[in-house]
């Protein structure tokens, strides 16, 4: 039996939204793992439009996005600035031809520690997630796609062989990546919109995630960081030491906010209960390192990255994307002190939480 689409994997709609005064909705299609569409949000002010998450790469996508701002009667002319909440295509990919093709020279805004899966990273400057270790946690500890993952025996391909050929081609246009004019840090505040935004650093689905908040009207951009029904992919290999730890700090911080009257996620429609939808998030989390510990207890013995996985998630899931996050949640055992690990002959890495007692 099919079970009913989430939010998130639903297919772009034609319907232009106000969601908030002076914010539009328009949805764009996107073609990757779980997901149907992203929300691009346009902020309109006395200069014209800001315009965030632009969506994936391509001329296919290029043309949807200008398809859905004649619709919103957006000129791109009057697109004087684009925000890409973090690092993967489907919110960036559309960043560059906007600047380029609007004629307006629109600024690029992005978190300080943007940088895209293509890029060399600087393992001295990645991470301020400050969890009180001596290790970098924002270097990268695993390579880009197609290298081989830490947990041994296995390459990184979280995408088929289509879409792997499709974003490599696009990776080679010029057009593919941003380079931001404007990078912020957190608490920075940004007018736009008629709006003065606190940009937020939230990692953990990725180490350069930026949310928006106006604490006036109690307005959150969410991104991928807040999604209403889905929670997002937290990967174990890019971005820093203990990324699900990071991304439990993040969430709860979200819960701090003021007066939150609407969150925009970036997939799936705005929804008002951020409290609760974090308590959930969090939730999910834990019943998955829960699942871990029982899992341990069931095999007797240590087991791999790819058993743990095949406890954690459906046969349909598995995959580079199931075992990444799977190793998130060991290696978040392991850093607490309720997991030890080995590597055999191969070198491939094997968890003991044994001393952990069952819930």
């Amino acid at each position: 039996m099919n079970r009913p689409l989430r939010q998130e994997q639903e297919d772009p709609s034609d319907e232009i939204t106000e969601v908030a005064p002076g914010i539009l909705r328009v949805q764009l299609p996107v073609h990757l793992p779980g997901l149907g569409h992203v929300n691009c949000y346009a902020l309109e002010d006395e200069r014209g439009f800001a315009v965030v998450d632009p969506g994936l790469p391509g001329d296919e996508h290029w043309s949807g996005l200008v398809d859905a701002f004649r619709r919103a009667e957006i000129a791109l002319s009057n697109v004087h600035t684009i925000i890409c909440t973090h690092s993967h295509p489907d919110h960036f990919g559309g960043a560059a031809r906007l600047r380029l093709e609007g004629g307006v020279d629109a600024e690029v805004i992005a978190h300080r520690y943007f940088r895209t899966p293509f890029e060399p990273g600087d393992e001295g400057d990645s991470d301020p997630n400050q969890l009180g270790d001596d290790d970098k946690s924002g270097a990268p500890i695993g390579g880009p796609f197609g290298q081989p993952v830490p947990w041994g025996g296995a390459t990184y391909q979280p995408l088929n062989d289509v879409d792997r050929a499709r974003m490599a081609k696009n990776a080679s246009d010029p057009l593919f990546a941003p380079h931001p004019t404007r990078r912020v840090d957190d608490a920075d505040c940004i007018r736009l919109g008629r709006r003065d935004w606190v940009a937020l650093f939230t990692p953990g689905h990725t180490n350069d995630h930026l949310c928006l908040y106006d604490p006036e009207t109690g307005v959150v951009l969410s991104g991928d960081h807040v999604l209403p029904t889905i929670t997002p992919h937290i990967s174990g290999i890019h971005h820093g030491r203990d990324p699900l730890a990071s991304y439990f700090v993040s969430l709860r911080r979200m819960q701090d906010l003021d007066n939150v009257t609407v969150v925009l996620p970036a997939h799936g429609h705005p929804f008002a209960s951020m409290n609760q939808r974090v308590d959930d998030i969090i939730e999910h989390h834990v019943e998955r390192l829960e699942v871990l510990v029982n899992s341990a207890h069931e095999l007797g013995r240590a087991g791999s990255v790819d058993e743990f996985m095949q406890k954690l998630f459906r046969e349909r899931s598995w995959g580079s994307m199931a075992a990444s996050e799977t190793y998130a949640h060991l290696e978040h055992l392991r850093i607490r002190g309720d997991a030890t690990t080995e590597r055999d002959d191969s070198g491939l890495l094997f968890y003991d939480l044994s001393s952990v007692v069952a819930p």
